[in-house]
């Protein structure tokens, strides 16, 4: 799990192995994580783009840039938030993810980036 604040921007992020859409015999893994993104803050932003650093437990690392999240720009006033849940294949059993939403603050176009600490993606056996 990661829980990071930035400008009152609080990103909560849960991961989970989906065991019915992974192969490990043929070294695909499937892991779904769940993002709750808060404005806990006094401005009202919206989330322009992400990036997301994923590493496989190989140490093989992927980034993926894009407007958005899961074909959404959401603005959000003090108090709301937006949930979205998204997936990552990786070819070993353990990987980590950690990004950054870039948002743009909705009175002046001040833009900032709110961060995504690490988080472990792991199928439960690996755990052992």
């Amino acid at each position: 799990m990661s829980d990071t604040t930035t400008r009152g921007i609080r990103i909560v992020v849960r991961p989970q192995f989906v065991p019915e859409q992974s192969n490990p015999d043929n070294n695909q893994y499937l892991f779904a994580y769940h993002v709750r993104i808060e404005n806990q803050g006094k401005e009202t932003v919206q989330l322009i783009s992400r990036h997301w650093a994923i590493t496989s437990g190989a140490g093989k690392v992927e980034h993926v840039r894009g407007p958005g999240v899961v074909g959404y720009q959401p603005v959000l006033k003090p108090g709301e938030q937006f949930e979205y849940t998204s997936a990552c294949p990786l070819d070993t059993p353990v990987g980590t993810m950690h990004g950054e939403f870039n948002m743009v603050v909705q009175d002046g176009g001040e833009k900032f980036d709110a961060l995504i600490q690490p988080f472990r993606l792991a199928m439960p056996s690996a755990l052992n």
